[in-house]
């Protein structure tokens, strides 16, 4: 009983006895002559790391000074074993995926018009074109019908409050983003009329007023009523599908200072429907 005791306290003391100096060949060597048991030294290699040399001179040379071969099996499967202290999964962190720029025009935006322009910074920014009579930012009303008898006619026109429009620019050719939702609208009238692409939106220079912004939208006669905005303020525009309802919006030639709009107004509008009107306006300054 007294053996089997201090076999234990060996076993339980031995790595610390030697965890001031690393195990190897020779300190395996020297735990050998010292008439250390197997048992305790296989302890002592299992429990603490080791630089052990296992090559076909390492072998040969533990063989030559004694060790067993039941402890030269142990010190082969501790030195081809992974390090204890590697973690599981080595790969490194997954690096975090940057969110979407609101300024990149690939990047998701939400339905509506942008306008694509240098900010304070110098850098590209994208800002969001309120349109016309939502939220109740601003609203579209039809005006300026006049009937006389005989022949009846009359200029529809819309009509923006205030003077200037929240979104400006200093470009004269500037740079417009339209996105459009699939199977949807960006102005649903009754379920029918469907808005899906720039080219059904006229450029328009606006009048300015005392007090607002107009333009024409409609003529009507006296048997005949048509859309039409006024051509001569008019400008006309190219748009790049970019992607699926996705289209980049530039106008052919420079435009002048003043106010302007994307007009799209439907056939209800020649009844003076004013709730079929859509539009989305801008401004240009001086540089």
């Amino acid at each position: 009983m007294r053996k089997v005791f201090i076999t234990i306290l060996l076993l339980a003391f031995c790595p610390v006895l030697f965890a001031q100096q690393a195990l190897n060949n020779d300190t395996i060597i020297k735990m050998v002559k010292a008439g250390l048991s197997d048992d305790i030294i296989i302890a002592s290699v299992n429990a603490q790391p080791g630089s052990f040399d296992t090559s076909t001179d390492g072998l040969i040379a533990l063989k030559t000074g004694g060790v067993s071969d039941k402890v030269v099996a142990a010190i082969i499967t501790h030195h081809s074993a992974p390090a204890a202290t590697a973690p599981a999964s080595a790969s490194p962190a997954a690096a975090p995926v940057a969110p979407p720029d609101p300024n990149d025009p690939n990047s998701p935006h939400d339905i509506g018009v942008y306008l694509l322009a240098a900010g304070p910074d110098g850098k590209p920014k994208m800002t969001f074109i309120d349109r016309a009579g939502e939220a109740g930012v601003k609203t579209a009303n039809v005006a300026g019908m006049a009937f006389s008898y005989g022949i009846a006619k009359a200029k529809l026109k819309a009509e923006i409050p205030g003077e200037h429009a929240p979104t400006r620019t200093s470009d004269l050719r500037p740079v417009f983003y339209m996105y459009f939702p699939e199977m949807s609208s960006l102005g649903s009238f009754g379920g029918t009329d469907m808005i899906s692409s720039p080219n059904q939106f006229s450029l328009l220079l606006l009048e300015d007023k005392k007090d607002h912004r107009e333009t024409q939208i409609a003529k009507m006669g006296f048997a005949s009523a048509n859309v039409g905005s006024d051509q001569k303020r008019s400008f006309l525009f190219t748009s790049q599908r970019i992607k699926s309802g996705m289209y980049k919006v530039t106008p052919n030639e420079d435009l002048k200072l003043g106010e302007y709009a994307f007009l799209m107004a439907t056939e209800g509008a020649a009844r003076a429907t004013g709730t079929q009107v859509v539009i989305y306006d801008f401004g240009v300054d001086p540089r």
